[in-house]
């Protein structure tokens, strides 16, 4: 008479316990290679006559702005990647568990995705993810890159020159809002909407990766990190040049709209193929670290979650 109690307190396939998870492991990541993804902004948006060797763009940083200018825009990244991250594994964790149903249900020897489900809930997982935080990302992007500081540091070094202070959040948003409008906050979503594919890329080979190794031994957090940077490291080299041209439009002005297509050839055309791949070195070594560190971070705090959750549940049964 009570069919309701013989189920498990936990379901398999928990979405709100992998989002938690993939929002803790994507803030842990994120603060730890932050300094990785100024420098690499930074290059992205700055000309080729600009660009500087990497020790010397961070001796430059913190001369200029003090160690702190490593982490311009670091409050927004982490609200940023938080949501991102949730509702990117919220998205991609109830994909998978309709996929993994409709296999069981269709009699398949294996519940396990295959290479082109783990793509289609990639793909889905990502543009939601894309349209619902695109202006947390214009706003990073203004913020790590300083845009109005840079274009007035020309007078900073005089002297008796004003010191700049430092943008805040709100600050930045409210006047991105007065001076260039709403549609502002989604400049750059087609490209974002084409770096879909990143995670694609990098979580399809993730998984097929795992469900090899899973057949010979345990994943444990060090597996992960290592699949999970191999993954990264694959993706982001593939997708990088729409990454440059998402920073630049992300940073242009109302008088600087072009569309995608129109950026990359004005880079080419300007800078040359090699303008596409402006800051990579930095960029991929923080995606790669992001990436492992989040893998590693995400299957901790998953089963930590999903215990925590497990022994609330049984305390409110008692």
């Amino acid at each position: 008479m009570a069919p309701a109690a013989s189920k498990p307190i936990i379901p398999q396939n928990d979405n709100v316990a992998h989002a938690l998870a993939g929002a803790g492991g994507g803030v842990l990541s994120m603060i730890l290679t932050y300094p990785l993804i100024t420098l690499s902004t930074r290059a992205q948006v700055e000309s080729t006559r600009g660009e500087t060797p990497f020790l010397t763009a961070v001796r430059r940083i913190i001369a200029r702005e003090g160690v702190s200018g490593l982490y311009a825009g670091l409050d927004s990244a982490v609200f940023g990647i938080s949501v991102t991250n949730f509702v990117y594994y919220y998205w991609y964790e109830w994909t998978r568990a309709f996929f993994e149903a409709a296999a069981v249900k269709a009699g398949r020897a294996s519940s396990k995705l295959t290479t082109v489900e783990s793509m289609i809930a990639g793909a889905l997982a990502g543009s939601a993810t894309v349209i619902l935080t695109n202006p947390i990302w214009v706003v990073n992007t203004r913020m790590t890159t300083r845009k109005q500081d840079i274009e007035e540091e020309k007078g900073a070094g005089q002297p008796g020159a004003e010191k700049k202070r430092s943008p805040t959040t709100i600050g930045t948003l409210l006047a991105l809002l007065k001076e260039e409008g709403p549609q502002a906050l989604f400049r750059g979503v087609v490209p974002a909407l084409v770096l879909v594919i990143n995670p694609i890329l990098q979580y399809t080979l993730f998984e097929q990766m795992k469900n090899v190794v899973e057949k010979k031994r345990r994943i444990t957090p060090g597996v992960a990190f290592v699949l999970g940077a191999l993954g990264k490291l694959f993706a982001t080299s593939i997708t990088y040049p729409y990454i440059t041209v998402k920073s630049q439009m992300h940073v242009a002005g109302n008088g600087q709209r072009e569309g995608m297509g129109q950026a990359i050839n004005r880079v080419i055309k300007e800078e040359g193929y090699k303008g596409l791949y402006k800051g990579i070195a930095p960029k991929v070594t923080q995606s790669v670290l992001t990436a492992a560190f989040l893998f590693a971070f995400k299957d901790v705090l998953y089963e930590q979650t999903v215990r925590l959750r497990g022994t609330a549940a049984k305390k409110a049964l008692a």
